[in-house]
């Protein structure tokens, strides 16, 4: 609780601070499936088809895109929403808060809204939240959460927004922490991409996301609830299973058709395909096993300077173009194949640049895009981002202050206590 109490504090501070989000006007189309942008990279393995609207394969590892199917076009996400919300809750939580369904919570349990029937005043652990969330798309669970973690759900909605951002999503605002239909909450196949991608380096958010089963116990109103996941490429009963998969989020509603986010990984390898606007959940599976195949089956892990970089199958070091650019006092080698991203290397500003021949002409369009992703890359791995280092600042600043008010609190009863003598 102690945690929670803390959280609610900064967050509070940064609410003074910080300006709420501004909410992006965007239109989002849909009914239209867009075109496989990977396929006109020349030398570049032919993606498969697919019949979800949008979709993207990205390398887990490095972030580059191994196919492009309208990835940064606008669509919803609908319960896709819940992997910012649980990674959210995560980071700003502990395992073993207990959390009371209030009213927020409880109106979300109807009969056409995912809910796990939890009661008013019922209890369960934020554990629970965080594999309801996942394994039911609990949306009463997701509301409480919110309200538990940010004080209010809008505060929440906040936190998620500002968290989208220093994980480099560029075209994505939550209105909810469900992914009920609403005008302004929309994403796009590479965002969700990139927020899977930072959750599976949070080894909560890990366990999380892979669970197959989980049983709330009994609480202070219900039974014990067992929950099995109705994601088909993680249950093995399903004939859509893959092997391999390690966790992944259904979604449905009207406009946003059905939506799935998913990774999986063999010998080392991770990738990540995100399918929007299916027609079923089936096709969103059957479009995700062919995207997982084309990856596992086209391209090859190549390692420079212990950094690996997936590239296509025959493609080796010396086939590769370089670009130097200096962020947080060191120098990002930004690599590409035939203009198209695969991968970056940190090093040191005195280090020599790795020398790289380049076979084939790059495109500036290509280039800016790789920048792009491999700036998104090394969110997290580089420095603070400026939120943290504005609290850092505050921080400081308080403690400075603290010090201050108690060298002064105590020559005030020292010299108090001269004064009785």
């Amino acid at each position: 609780m102690r945690k929670k109490f803390a959280g609610a504090a900064v967050l509070g501070l940064i609410s003074m601070i910080l300006p709420a989000s501004t909410v992006q006007a965007v239109t989002v189309n849909f009914g239209t499936p867009a075109a496989v942008a990977t396929d006109n990279i020349q030398g570049w393995p032919k993606g498969p088809d697919t019949v979800s609207e949008t979709a993207v394969l990205i390398d887990a590892d490095t972030g580059a895109v191994l196919y492009d199917k309208g990835m940064d076009e606008y669509r919803y996400p609908a319960s896709t929403t819940k992997i910012m919300t649980v990674l959210t809750a995560i980071e700003n939580s502990s395992p073993k808060d207990t959390v009371t369904f209030t009213e927020t919570g409880v109106r979300d349990v109807t009969w056409d809204s995912s809910n796990i029937g939890m009661k008013l005043g019922e209890t369960i652990t934020m554990k629970d939240c965080w594999f309801a969330a996942i394994i039911k798309s609990a949306n009463e669970v997701c509301a409480q959460m919110a309200e538990y973690v940010g004080g209010t759900e809008a505060q929440f909605i906040e936190m998620m927004n500002q968290r989208a951002k220093e994980i480099g999503c560029k075209n994505t605002h939550f209105a909810n922490a469900s992914g009920l239909p609403d005008a302004n909450h929309y994403t796009t196949a590479h965002d969700l991409a990139k927020i899977m991608r930072a959750g599976l380096r949070n080894h909560r958010f890990r366990q999380v996301i892979s669970g197959v089963n989980y049983t709330i116990p009994a609480t202070n109103l219900s039974e014990a609830r067992g929950m099995h996941t109705h994601m088909p490429l993680m249950a093995k009963e399903s004939n859509l299973y893959y092997e391999g998969c390690i966790g992944g989020k259904t979604g449905n509603t009207n406009d946003a058709g059905h939506t799935l986010v998913t990774a999986a990984e063999r010998n080392g390898r991770t990738y990540i395909a995100v399918t929007l606007r299916a027609p079923d959940l089936g096709a969103n599976c059957t479009d995700t096993i062919a995207l997982f195949d084309y990856a596992f089956n086209n391209f090859d892990t190549i390692t420079l300077n212990g950094k690996n970089m997936t590239v296509p199958k025959g493609v080796t070091v010396d086939d590769l173009t370089v670009k130097t650019k200096e962020k947080n006092g060191q120098i990002m080698n930004q690599f590409y194949y035939s203009g198209q991203f695969v991968g970056y290397l940190m090093t040191p500003k005195f280090s020599p640049t790795p020398q790289v021949t380049q076979t084939v002409s790059t495109e500036d369009t290509a280039q800016s895009s790789g920048e792009a992703v491999a700036e998104a890359s090394t969110e997290g791995e580089s420095g603070l981002s400026n939120t943290s280092k504005m609290l850092l600042g505050i921080m400081a600043v308080m403690a400075v202050t603290l010090v201050i008010l108690m060298v002064a609190l105590h020559f005030k009863e020292k010299k108090m206590y001269r004064s009785r003598r």
